[in-house]
C-alpha cells in the first residue's frame, strides 16, 4: 500500500475512464447545454395547452423526452469529471452549472404532469386513436396518472421544482466533507510503516490480519469523525427534513411511503424485510459466534468484523486477475454477456484506482446513448474483485435495457437496481466454490459468502431500520442530534450482532460515514435484491438456458412494468417473505458447513 495517494495526473491513462466517448471536448458539452435551454424555451410555449390536441400532446412528450435525454447525458459527463477529482475547481464549476440547469429545467417543465392529469381518460383514448405515435407514450402517461393524488397544481409544481437545488444542499455538504475536507491521521501499518488512513483505505485496513492495525485504524477513524459529529448530525437532519417537506407537500402519510411509491413498491415490502430479518437474527448471531471462534479471541470487537475468519488464505487479486476470473465465472450467462464484459474492460469504461480528491466507494452510471461508466477504488483485495463484478452487473443491466428500450422506458427502477449486480457476485462465488479443491480455501470462500449475507442483507437492513426510525422521529416532531442519532445507532447495532459481539463505543458514530443515508430509503433494496439474486443465480445454475433467457428478458425490460412484476419474469416474487426466508435459510446452512470445516 502506497504511503501517499497519487494525484490524478499520475494515474496511468489505461486505468482511467475515457470520457471522450461522451464528448470529445468540453465545448461540445457547452453546446449541448445551450441546445437544452433552446428546446426548453420551445417547450414552455405549450404551457396551458399540453392537451389541446393530440398533436400538441405528442410534441410536448417528444420535446420533454429529448430534453431529459440530453440533460441526463450532459449531467453524467460533468458528474464523472467531478468524481474523478472533486478538488478540481473547473470540474466543480461544471458540475454546479449542470445541477443549476437541472433545477431550472425541472422548474420550466413542471407544468406538464398537472396538465396531463387534468386531461380526462376519454379524451386521451381519442388521442391515441387519432395519432398512433402517441401509443409509445401510453405507459408514461399511465405512470403520471398513477401518482395523480400526489401531483400538485402547475403553479405548486413549479414552486416545488424551484426547491431542487436547495434540497440538495445537505448531500452536497456531506459529499464535500466526506470526500475532500476531512483528513484522517497516520497509523503504523503491518510492517511498521506509516500509512495515512483514507476513506478508500479504511475497510482494507480493517481487513488486516494484524489486530493492532485494525484497532488503531478503527479508533483513529472514528475519533476523527467524532470531532465533527455535530456538523454531520446537522447535515443529516437537514437531509431528512427536506425529504419530509417533499413527502408532506405531496400528501403522503410518511416519507417512507413517498420514497417507495416513487418506485411503485408497497411499503409493506420494506416492513416485511425488516420484520423477516429481525425474526432471523439467530443466523447472524451464529455467524458472529463462529467468527469469534475462528479468530480465537476472548472478546470479538467491531474492528474484527472485516478481517477474514480463515487465516493464511487471503491473497491479493490484481485488477488483471480479477478481469480474467470474472469473465470465466459469468460465462454461464452466455457469449453475448461475456463480450460486453470484455468490451468494458478493454475500452476504458472503468476508472480503476484511487487518487487524491476522487470520490470514495464504487458505482456504475449510464447515460442513454453511451456505454456505462464504472468508478472503482481498486486496492488488489479479494473484495475488490467482487466489487468489480458487482458494478459490472449494474453496467450490463443498463446496457441491455438501453439496447432494448426507448429512452423513456430504459431507466429501470431503483428497486431492481441491485439484482443484476448481486447476481454477478453470487455467480462469481459459486464458480470459485465449484472450482475449489482445497478445504481451507473452501472455508475462506464460505466465509466470504457469509460476509456477503452479513453485509448485504443484515447490515443494509440494519441501515434501513435506522433510516426508518430517524425519519419517523422527525415526523413526530422530535429533533435529530449527534447524541440521539449515535445512541439509536449503537442500540440497533447491539441487537443485530448479538451477545458475542462487543459494540465498541466508536461504532455509535458509524451512521455518519454512510453516504447512502442521503439516498432516501435506498439501502433496503440491497437486501431485497440480494435475496432475489440468490434465487435467480440458483435457477441459472440448475436450469441453464431457460433461466438465462428469462433473466436477460428481465435485464432488457427497463421500467415497462412495476419492478416487483418485472422480477417475476426471472422467477422471483418479492410480494411474499419466501425469497428472504429462503436466502437466510441458505446462510444458516453455510454457517453450519463452515463450522464443520473449522472443527475438522
Amino acid at each position: 500500500m502506497e504511503k501517499e495517494l497519487k494525484t490524478r495526473d499520475q494515474i496511468q491513462e489505461e486505468f482511467t475512464w475515457n470520457l471522450k466517448d461522451m464528448y470529445e471536448n468540453d465545448s461540445l458539452w457547452e453546446s449541448d447545454l445551450k441546445l437544452i435551454e433552446d428546446k426548453a424555451l420551445e417547450l414552455v410555449k405549450y404551457q396551458g395547452k399540453v392537451c389541446e390536441t393530440a398533436d400538441d400532446l405528442l410534441k410536448v412528450l417528444e420535446l420533454s423526452a429529448f430534453i431529459s435525454e440530453k440533460l441526463t447525458y450532459a449531467y453524467s459527463y460533468a458528474a464523472r469529471l467531478f468524481d474523478q477529482d472533486q478538488g478540481n475547481s473547473t470540474h466543480q464549476s461544471m458540475y454546479q452549472k449542470v445541477l443549476g440547469l437541472y433545477a431550472k429545467i425541472s422548474t420550466e417543465m413542471s407544468f406538464i404532469d398537472p396538465e396531463i392529469l387534468a386531461c380526462d381518460t376519454c379524451t386521451l383514448e381519442k388521442y391515441y386513436k387519432s395519432n398512433k405515435e402517441l401509443e409509445l407514450y401510453r405507459k408514461q402517461i399511465e405512470e403520471i396518472q398513477r401518482l395523480k393524488e400526489h401531483t400538485l397544481s402547475a403553479d405548486m409544481e413549479r414552486v416545488v421544482a424551484m426547491t431542487t437545488e436547495m434540497s440538495n444542499t445537505p448531500n452536497e455538504i456531506y459529499e464535500a466533507f466526506n470526500n475532500v475536507d476531512i483528513k484522517f491521521p497516520t497509523i503504523k501499518g503491518e510492517d511498521g510503516e506509516d500509512v495515512m488512513i483514507t476513506q478508500g483505505r479504511f475497510v482494507p485496513l480493517l481487513m488486516s490480519a494484524d489486530r493492532r492495525v485494525r484497532q488503531d485504524t478503527f479508533k483513529a477513524y472514528y475519533d476523527t469523525l467524532k470531532g465533527f459529529i455535530n456538523t454531520l448530525a446537522a447535515s443529516y437532519s437537514g437531509e431528512v427534513k427536506q425529504r419530509i417537506f417533499h413527502s408532506k407537500i405531496r400528501n403522503y402519510e410518511s416519507n417512507l411511503v413517498a420514497a417507495v411509491d416513487a418506485n411503485d413498491v408497497s411499503p409493506e415490502v420494506y416492513d416485511n424485510l425488516i420484520n423477516t430479518v429481525n425474526a432471523n437474527l439467530d443466523k447472524l448471531h451464529a455467524y458472529v459466534s463462529l467468527r469469534k471462534k475462528c479468530l480465537n479471541v476472548d472478546a470479538l470487537h467491531m474492528y474484527d468484523i472485516y478481517t477474514p475468519m480463515i487465516a493464511d488464505v487471503a491473497k491479493k487479486v490484481t485488477y488483471e486477475e480479477a478481469q480474467e476470473t470474472i469473465c470465466k465465472a459469468l460465462a454461464v450467462l452466455g457469449d453475448d454477456y461475456v463480450d460486453i464484459l470484455k468490451e468494458g474492460f478493454n475500452n476504458r469504461w472503468i476508472d480503476v484506482y484511487e487518487n487524491q480528491g476522487k470520490r470514495t466507494g464504487a458505482y456504475s452510471d449510464t447515460a442513454y446513448g453511451c456505454h456505462p461508466y464504472m468508478l472503482l477504488n481498486y486496492t488488489d483485495t479479494f473484495d475488490d474483485m467482487f466489487t468489480t463484478a458487482h458494478e459490472m452487473g449494474h453496467s450490463i443491466h443498463s446496457y441491455y435495457s438501453n439496447q432494448a428500450q426507448p429512452f423513456i422506458y430504459s431507466n429501470y427502477k431503483i428497486f431492481v437496481a441491485e439484482v443484476a449486480s448481486t447476481c454477478n457476485e453470487i455467480l462469481l462465488l459459486e464458480y470459485l466454490l465449484k472450482n475449489c479443491t482445497d478445504k481451507k480455501e473452501r472455508a475462506y470462500l464460505l466465509n466470504h459468502y457469509l460476509d456477503s449475507f452479513k453485509g448485504t442483507v443484515y447490515r443494509q437492513t440494519q441501515f434501513a431500520e435506522f433510516e426508518k426510525i430517524t425519519n419517523e422521529m422527525v415526523e413526530k416532531g422530535e429533533s435529530l442530534n449527534a447524541e440521539n442519532l449515535s445512541s439509536l445507532y449503537k442500540d440497533i447495532n447491539e441487537r443485530y450482532y448479538g451477545p458475542d459481539m462487543i459494540s465498541d463505543d466508536e461504532i455509535a458514530y458509524e451512521w455518519a460515514r454512510i453516504p447512502h443515508f442521503y439516498y432516501n430509503f435506498y439501502v433496503y433494496q440491497y437486501a431485497t435484491s440480494f435475496c432475489a439474486a440468490v434465487a435467480i443465480a440458483e435457477k441459472i445454475l440448475t436450469e441453464g438456458e431457460p433461466a438465462v433467457a428469462a433473466y436477460k428478458k428481465f435485464l432488457s425490460s427497463g421500467c415497462i412494468d412495476a419492478p416487483v412484476e418485472l422480477l417475476k419474469i426471472a422467477g422471483v416474487d418479492l410480494t411474499t417473505p419466501a425469497p428472504i426466508e429462503s436466502a437466510l435459510a441458505k446462510m444458516g446452512t453455510i454457517v453450519q458447513e463452515l463450522a464443520t470445516l473449522v472443527v475438522d
